[in-house]
């Protein structure tokens, strides 16, 4: 009898599997974080065959932590950190190069080549996305180009490309013994090589970068039965279980956070800011400066399509503030940290670390601090560091609201910082609208867990899941209209001077 399913969360810093019962409630989970690769500036890797064993270690922990028979897992979800590209070998399972991190920019020169015709907005129309490092197309484009022997080995059919999802649901099916090479239509859409109409890869975009078309996964739906495979008995939970969901991890939250309906929206804080607004069945072109991409596809049920900001650095701030520059021993500690001052002091960091993302797109932007004077001290570091995070959703929403025409009356908020009081109050302040935040916090992966669950008749539908959403804490905004500008302002002056740093 199916009494739980198993959810794959790997995200850019570690890899989490978490089991869940039928009201959403987690049973048992496991993390463990894997080796951040930084070989130049602008360059992150990580080692695809350190993710998937971190893999098989926490599912096996989840497991046997509570003594679960596996057999009473009804089906897998997987979700991930969505843009991060790799290829390898479709005979061994050896990869030919460590992944290329989402956040990896070495494409910049790629990307500036296919502008010269077109300019950034060369296929938005067709994908959604303008021309970025940020994307998965230019960096297996740029591995095809720079690892030895790799376009033989595509074309003869034996390298082969994913995502982290294709990557996991190809090792958990069998891998080299037939594992099915998939992805689903959030990841696709993340590639810019995915037609948004017709859900395929498109074929003058895999020829204008160079990239053979049987190196890529089948583009499938977010939850089937059919569509993927099943888990082995071999394999990390010695029984043979199907895995029917995949989601790219942002979308995995919308799912989570139970944004089944038009003019819903999420903002999901982690390593970066990922705001998703649902726009139903309708494709809405951005002219703001966000992504038009994929919300989820259930089954042969129509596409559901959102409008997506992505911020790169946000949570990634305060590691930083604690790792390169030790002014905090734990992440938590930032809150605490930033309470010993009543405001900034008047000082901006803006963190474009790897250039601005949404709504800029401006790979030559460089972090600034702005406004310092004597009177800063390390507490006000502290508070404009979360302040960061809060300017940069408020520009997202901004560009939302322009492009959909849909005013937010609410922002469901999920990840590691809606732990952070102070944080979130500065939020719902400048952003003038409610923050809320569900009691289940594990949103990424329990909508990875919902796909699944959909696939095999463990949860009956949308509505059940709706009905599962429970609220744990509101914050209203409290801040005066003046202030509020005052504030923002401020922000966006500091934004313009990171911009032209890199020539």
């Amino acid at each position: 009898m199916m009494k739980y399913i198993l959810s794959v969360d790997q995200g850019t810093t570690s890899t989490r599997c978490i089991i869940f019962d039928r009201s959403g409630k987690v049973v048992s989970s496991a993390q463990q974080e894997h080796l951040q690769v930084y070989p130049r500036p602008g360059w992150v890797e990580h080692d695809p065959l350190e993710i998937w064993q971190r893999t098989q270690q926490v599912i096996h922990q989840a497991v046997t932590q509570v003594g679960l028979d596996p057999r009473e897992i009804g089906s897998i979800g997987v979700t991930n950190q969505r843009e991060t590209t790799i290829v390898w070998n479709r005979q061994t399972g050896q990869p030919f190069h460590n992944a290329l991190v989402w956040q990896d920019t070495r494409t910049k020169d790629l990307c500036d080549e296919l502008m010269r015709q077109g300019g950034i907005d060369r296929y938005r129309s067709r994908t959604g996305l303008p021309l970025a490092t940020y994307f998965s197309g230019p960096k297996l484009a740029w591995l095809l180009e720079n690892i030895p022997g790799l376009r033989s080995q595509a074309l003869s059919g034996d390298a082969i490309f994913g995502t982290v999802d294709s990557w996991l649901i190809w090792w958990l099916t069998g891998g080299p013994a037939g594992g099915a090479h998939v992805t689903d239509v959030t990841n696709a859409s993340r590639t810019m090589l995915m037609d948004l109409q017709s859900l395929d890869w498109d074929a003058d975009i895999l020829s204008d970068l160079g990239i053979p078309s049987q190196m890529l996964p089948s583009i499938v739906s977010s939850s089937s039965l059919s569509a993927y495979g099943i888990t082995l008995e071999d394999g990390p939970l010695n029984a043979e279980i199907p895995v029917c969901g995949d989601l790219g991890d942002q979308q995995a939250a919308l799912v989570g956070q139970a944004c089944f309906l038009p003019g819903e929206a999420k903002n999901t804080y982690g390593t970066g800011c990922f705001m998703l607004l649902n726009t139903g069945t309708a494709i809405i072109p951005s002219n703001s400066g966000l992504l038009t991409t994929l919300g989820y596809r259930f089954s042969d049920a129509p596409a559901v399509y959102a409008l997506e900001g992505s911020i790169a650095i946000t949570g990634a701030l305060v590691q930083w503030l604690r790792d390169n520059l030790g002014l905090i021993e734990r992440s938590s500690d930032i809150e605490s940290l930033a309470e010993t001052v009543e405001d900034n002091g008047g000082i901006y960091f803006v963190p474009a670390f790897s250039g601005l993302f949404a709504p800029h797109w401006r790979s030559d932007a460089r972090g600034v601090i702005v406004g310092l004077t004597r009177y800063i001290n390390k507490g006000h570091i502290a508070r404009a560091v979360l302040e960061a995070t809060a300017f940069q959703a408020r520009e997202v929403l901004d560009a939302m609201q322009k492009d959909s025409g849909v005013h937010l009356q609410a922002l469901k908020v999920d990840g590691g910082m809606v732990s952070n009081e102070l944080l979130m109050q500065f939020q719902a302040d400048i952003l003038d609208v409610p923050v809320v935040r569900p009691r289940i916090p594990e949103t990424t992966a329990l909508g990875a867990a919902y796909a699944a669950g959909l696939a095999v008749g463990f949860w009956s539908g949308l509505d059940e899941l709706r009905q599962q959403y429970q609220v744990d804490h509101s914050w209203h905004p409290q801040m005066e209209a003046s202030q509020r500008e005052d504030l923002y302002h401020g922000w966006l002056k500091a934004v313009q001077r990171t911009l032209n740093w890199i020539e």
